[in-house]
């Protein structure tokens, strides 16, 4: 940075380079069956197969709602998908079966409270988005000290959850941060969520979510409040879905990428009532928290 200047305008070239996304999955219906496909938006494809809207004619006539993710494998572009899906469709039931508990074993989701230990895989979650998208409008990636420091920070007042797999892998993390400074906004807080990119579309980051809010409003948060980047249908549809309403738009607010970014701004009450509200707890039990995450 120049002095006397602010930051140069972050261009296009500056965006890390996504790589190709292609999925292999494999679907249990309700009535037990697997249903093998492959596609290059997991989250999207899980959607439309949940939904009955786009998804294939198998799942919509086995029960579409009840159908969940029980393997996923990323592949390194459509050609090796396509080839991987064949190779699959090819196994017998038992190798599938076979293919689907080793999947679920690996990839069982543990949540739990953030230590200042975690600090460096979180960080390295965070900037992936920092380099790769618009999510977050941060220019430069942040450093381990930085997080282990607002891992810290964050639980003298509110919830900084991670989820990991059962091989220790980091699949996402979710924290609050209070809204404002002021004394009159001490019943606020400012949501966050994000899931590491090979595990979007799984439902972590719902379960994350969810556990937060939970958690949240046992402190006796009275509302919840979410920027979402403009344009970012998924974030939308995930804050919809917790009972969040959209109630504000910055426009061309933010430049990142050689693009202007809209800036929207979502509000969920997390107690309702009018009333005068008790002082924040800003610690729950340990017992508090393992219940809650128990049954997230």
């Amino acid at each position: 940075m120049t002095p006397g200047q602010g930051p140069a305008a972050s261009t296009a070239a500056d965006r890390a380079p996504v790589p190709e996304a292609a999925w292999v999955y494999l679907l249990r219906c309700p009535d037990g069956s697997l249903y093998c496909g492959w596609t290059n938006d997991l989250a999207r494809r899980l959607k439309a197969h949940q939904s009955g809207k786009g998804g294939a004619k198998y799942t919509k006539s086995h029960g579409t709602a009840a159908v969940r993710l029980t393997y996923a494998e990323r592949c390194a572009d459509k050609s090796a998908a396509l080839k991987r899906e064949a190779a699959v469709k090819k196994l017998q039931k038992v190798e599938k079966e076979a293919l689907a508990a080793r999947w679920l074993a690996d990839n069982a989701v543990t949540l739990r409270m953030a230590t200042p230990d975690d600090a460096a895989d979180v960080a390295d979650l965070y900037n992936w988005y920092v380099t790769h998208g618009v999510q977050t409008f941060q220019y430069a990636p942040s450093t381990a000290e930085e997080y282990r420091q607002n891992i810290a920070e964050v639980l003298t007042v509110a919830p900084f959850l991670v989820a990991r797999a059962a091989d220790g892998r980091l699949l996402g993390f979710a924290c609050a941060h209070p809204w404002h400074s002021r004394a009159a906004y001490a019943w606020d807080v400012e949501t966050t969520v994000y899931c590491a990119p090979d595990a979007v579309g799984q439902g972590i980051g719902k379960r994350l979510y969810t556990a937060l809010l939970a958690l949240l409003r046992q402190q006796g948060y009275r509302n919840a409040y979410a920027l979402v980047t403009g344009g970012n249908k998924p974030s939308d549809a995930l804050h919809k879905a917790l009972g969040f309403t959209r109630f504000g738009v910055e426009k061309r607010t933010g430049y990142k990428f050689g693009q202007w970014l809209d800036l929207t701004y979502w509000g969920l009450q997390l107690v309702p009532g009018s009333g005068e509200p008790a002082p924040v707890r800003k610690r729950l039990t340990d017992e508090e928290i393992r219940t809650v995450l128990e049954n997230a």
